[in-house]
This record gives C-alpha cells, sequence and structure tokens, in this order.
C-alpha cells in the first residue's frame, strides 16, 4: 500500500511533530491508525493513510453514510431524520450569510445530494461535485441533477459562485491546500464559503477518545479545531466570519462511538453523551462536536 507520509505540517509547514492518538478503522477494514500533532501550530492529521487512488476500498466496503441512502438500523433512521430537519436550517444559514435568498452555488463533496437539490427547488442556480460514482448516479436518478467529478473542479470559471458549501468534506481531502486555494478562485468577491467539519477539540472527542468516531480514520485525513480552522482560513486570504455548533452530530457521533467501545445499549448511552455534549457546547460553541464556519475573502 502507497502510504501518505507527512513530513511537513500543511498549516503552518512545521516537521515537529508529537502523537496524539492512535486509533482503529471500525467501519471497514479493522486496521490501525495514528493520528499526529504539530507542535508547532496544534494542527492534527492521520499519519501514514492511503493516497488518495487507493482509498477507494475503504469507502466501497461500507455503506458509508453520505454516499448511501441506506436506511438499516436505527443510528441510519436517526441519520435520514436529522439530515431531513437540518436541510431548511442549512439553506436559511447559507440565505442569512449571503444576505440574498437565491444565487449561485456550489456544493463540494455533495454526496447523495440531498441539499443541492433543496436549493435548487427553492431557485438558486446550483453545481455539485461528488467523486463517488454511486452517489452521483443516484443523483441523477432521484433528482435529475448532473454532478460532477471530482477532477472537474478546476473546470469552472474564476469567481463564478456566490456560495461554496463543504459539509464534512475537507477532512477527506489529501490535497489540501489546493483545494483551499482553488475555492479562493471560483468564490465571488463578495460571497461566502461555508465549510463544515468535526472539532477533535469537542466534549465527546475528549470523553471517547480513541474510541471518537468522528477521528474515522483513515478516511478523515484531517482532523480540525476551531483554532487551526481560523489559521488556515488567514493562510488563504479568507477571513472567519461566524461560526456555528452544529447540534445534532453530538448525539450521531456519540452513538457510533459506544458502538466502538462495545457498549451494552450503544443508543441510549449515546443519546445520554449526546446530550451532555450538546448542554456544554450551550456555553461554549467552541466545543462543539462539529462546527460551521463561515468565510469570507479578505478585503
Amino acid at each position: 500500500m502507497n502510504k501518505l507520509t507527512i513530513q511537513a505540517c500543511p498549516l503552518c509547514g512545521g516537521t515537529h511533530f508529537k502523537h496524539h492518538v492512535d486509533c482503529m478503522d471500525y467501519y471497514a477494514s479493522g486496521e490501525g491508525f495514528a493520528v499526529y500533532e504539530c507542535e508547532d501550530c496544534g494542527f492534527r492529521f492521520t499519519q501514514n493513510a492511503p493516497v488518495e487512488q487507493e482509498m477507494n476500498a475503504y469507502y466501497a466496503t461500507l455503506n458509508y453514510s453520505s454516499h448511501s441512502n441506506t436506511r438499516k438500523g436505527l443510528i441510519n433512521h436517526l441519520y435520514h431524520y436529522v439530515r431531513w430537519y437540518m436541510l431548511s436550517r442549512k439553506a436559511k444559514l447559507v440565505r442569512r450569510a449571503l444576505h440574498r435568498k437565491t444565487g449561485r452555488l456550489l456544493d463540494v463533496g455533495t454526496g447523495t445530494g440531498y441539499f443541492v437539490h433543496a436549493m435548487y427547488e427553492k431557485g438558486w442556480d446550483v453545481e455539485a461535485i461528488e467523486k463517488n460514482e454511486q452517489a452521483r448516479q443516484f443523483v441523477w436518478e432521484h433528482f435529475g441533477l448532473n454532478v460532477k467529478k471530482e477532477d472537474e473542479l478546476g473546470s469552472f470559471s474564476p469567481c463564478s459562485f456566490d456560495v461554496i458549501t463543504l459539509w464534512h468534506v475537507m477532512e477527506h481531502i489529501e490535497h489540501l491546500n489546493e483545494l483551499w486555494e482553488t475555492l479562493y478562485t471560483l468564490l465571488d468577491e463578495n460571497g461566502v464559503l461555508v465549510v463544515v467539519v468535526p472539532n477533535s477539540n469537542s466534549y465527546d472527542a475528549v470523553k471517547y477518545g480513541s474510541h471518537w468516531a468522528a477521528y474515522d480514520v483513515p478516511r478523515h485525513l484531517w482532523h480540525f479545531t476551531p483554532a487551526t480552522m481560523q489559521q488556515f482560513g488567514l493562510k488563504h486570504q479568507f477571513v472567519l466570519e461566524q461560526h456555528y455548533p452544529m447540534p445534532f452530530d453530538a448525539f450521531y457521533i456519540s452513538m457510533m462511538s459506544e458502538r466502538y467501545k462495545g457498549s451494552a445499549f450503544p443508543f441510549i448511552k449515546g443519546m445520554y453523551g449526546g446530550a451532555r455534549a450538546w448542554m456544554d457546547t450551550l456555553a461554549r460553541k467552541g466545543k462543539s462536536s462539529s462546527v460551521i464556519y463561515i468565510f469570507r475573502k479578505k478585503q
């Protein structure tokens, strides 16, 4: 297997790393992977993950939630219910951030396309990118929307979009700095960039440690915190305008984490753990299980 071995920190370029936690791929392979932290800036990453060309096997062997429409099992039922509820919340957030009711929108890593379809139905001019062929086919068959392949992201003209969204996508992308550069080029001067990623400094990340489901190694290459997300934005000429908690992520992630621990009654224990995490977030939104970041281009 060809491995992605980080020699220099993608954020600051530093070469002083320390071990953070050892995690297991509970979802697909059962393999172990180590998460390291840059001692200079605090950015965390999965060391020696498979390179992009070999990563497909770690998605293809499972009903990965964002690539699948399966409702098998109680947790997947919950995932679909929360997704339905969050569609309207996401649309309102985008409209509020842009101060417009419609515009040109690009959704990167659209999965099965529910969000981009919802925005299309609300009158938005939409484009979408997705690497998974099965997910692209699902969007075409169910919504009639043509989703472009990952390598077509650079085919759009500069300043093509008023809004670019990445809902739990950036943590998967191998060429991280190149992605930020492309997003800057594609976004209109007055546009907004919406990025959602797990927070490895969250209440539930600390509680579950190596069993925290949002480490999701090796699929998640990068493990962000509010501080490192802000630093990435500044590095690529973006200003962080606002950040919000994703309130329901803690429940889903806590349930999956309890399952990985081998707990009895993971649904019940996960609901309790998610409630504790949610209450902690009320006072400290920077401790949310996942965080929504709103960026604008630096003027």
